[in-house]
């Protein structure tokens, strides 16, 4: 070995020596540990809606010094089915209150869909600090493939405001289906909302919310009276008991409505109250069952009532010296789940809605009474397999039947399938 070779291995080894000296050391850790990973879940959980507890992201960024966490999600759902009877024309959301005669002919209807994938963002800033705030927003694709916004909202120490479902429902008491729409006595529909929720008692076991709510209104003029802007919120309170670690409970809500129309006879606004209260809740039965169930009832609450929504009957024409009357309504739906192993599950759901609104007379509004809706039923029954842990598959079976006042009627059946890759 010659001087120069010698020389310039030893140049070379010692360069080597000072930057492995320099250099910090590498410890081959895990890119997030398994505490921070937990931390994230718990965060992401309690800021999801009531009745998406799953939109846990698999995919999330974490901030400088795990500051903040935004997590990315959403869901790819295929659905595949039949209806016949009366088919409805959304292959989504089977809607009992959509339910009429068909057409001579017209006995099925094949249908197939993806409107129901989902995306969301779910951040959380200041994690599990009592300064935690959150921000969710989320959206599904139900308007014929264009983005329908379902979620946007902030939280902070029980604060919640933005577009969220009403104070007045209970999501969470709602059983599984592969229909969007579920049982057609609940009471789940997107609202502009602030709210409030105090969480008390051992193990905070109890909670109480009170909220602000934009106007769900919707009446039936007649031939004296006109639709006008509403001036004062819808407020709705709840309060609810939970126990087995917040998996089960029992909630009671109430709503307080003040109606305003105009009586174009005497040239004068009228309120009307309208008030609702709502049972609900769910609970382990046995073990691998459960129940889910609600009771509502009201006047004046017909917009708050899913089936009923866009009806027009939240004040209805009622023929005396006073043109219109809030009318009365109430729903019921009980369901049970049973898991037969950790991946596959099924569920039996029925749900029964019904109207009084008081008869008028013919000609007395653009609406005649005899073709307004008395009562619906929904029936499903389904299972669900998950396949792992991002995909699931499921099959159901709906019926559905609407009957009128005028005692016409008629009922839908639908089988159906479903794909879904959640992310």
């Amino acid at each position: 070995m010659t001087r120069t070779t010698r020389f310039l291995l030893t140049l070379a080894a010692g360069s080597a020596a000072i930057g492995a000296a320099a250099a910090p050391p590498h410890h081959h850790e895990p890119t997030h540990s398994a505490e921070l990973k937990e931390s994230a879940h718990k965060a992401f959980t309690e800021n999801a809606p009531d009745g998406y507890k799953d939109a846990v992201p698999h995919f999330a960024v974490f901030g400088k010094k795990d500051q903040f966490y935004l997590g990315i999600g959403g869901q790819l759902k295929v659905t595949l089915g039949e209806d016949w009877g009366a088919p409805l024309d959304n292959p989504n959301e089977f809607i009992t209150s959509d339910i009429s005669e068909a057409a001579p002919g017209n006995r099925n209807k094949f249908l197939i869909s993806a409107m129901q994938s989902m995306i969301y963002l779910n951040f959380v800033g200041l994690p599990n600090t009592e300064n935690q705030i959150g921000a969710f927003l989320g959206m599904n694709f139900l308007n014929d493939y264009v983005p329908v916004l379902q979620y946007a909202y902030l939280k902070w120490r029980g604060l919640k405001a933005g577009y969220d479902y009403t104070t007045f429902s209970d999501n969470g008491a709602v059983p599984p289906t592969i229909d969007y729409e579920g049982p057609n006595a609940s009471t789940a529909f997107p609202t502009p909302m602030i709210s409030y929720t105090y969480s008390f008692g051992k193990q905070k076991a109890w909670s109480a919310t009170l909220g602000l709510e934009l106007p769900q209104y919707s009446i039936t003029p007649d031939k004296f009276t006109s639709s006008i802007s509403q001036g004062v919120p819808d407020i709705p309170i709840a309060l609810k008991y939970s126990w087995n670690k917040q998996q089960d409970w029992i909630r009671a809500s109430a709503v307080v409505r003040n109606l305003i129309y105009r009586n174009d006879i005497i040239e004068k606004n009228v309120d009307i109250v309208g008030w609702g209260i709502e049972i609900s809740g769910t609970s382990e039965i046995a073990p691998g069952l459960r129940g889910f169930w609600q009771g509502v009832y009201g006047h004046g609450i017909d917009s708050y009532i899913q089936d009923l929504n866009g009806l027009n009957m939240d004040l209805t024409p009622c023929g005396s010296l006073i043109p219109l009357k809030a009318s009365k309504a109430w729903g019921a739906f009980g369901g049970l789940q049973y898991d037969f192993t950790d991946d596959v599950y099924s569920s039996i759901s029925y749900s029964h809605v019904r109207n009084y609104a008081k008869p008028w007379a013919s000609g007395l509004s653009e609406t005649e009474w005899g073709g307004q809706y008395r009562y619906a039923q929904y029936a499903v029954a389904n299972v669900f397999w998950n396949v792992n842990t991002i995909l699931t598959t499921g099959l159901e079976y709906i019926y559905g039947r609407r009957v009128n006042n005028d005692g016409t009627q008629a009922h839908t059946n639908r089988m159906q399938a479903m794909v879904q890759l959640t992310f």
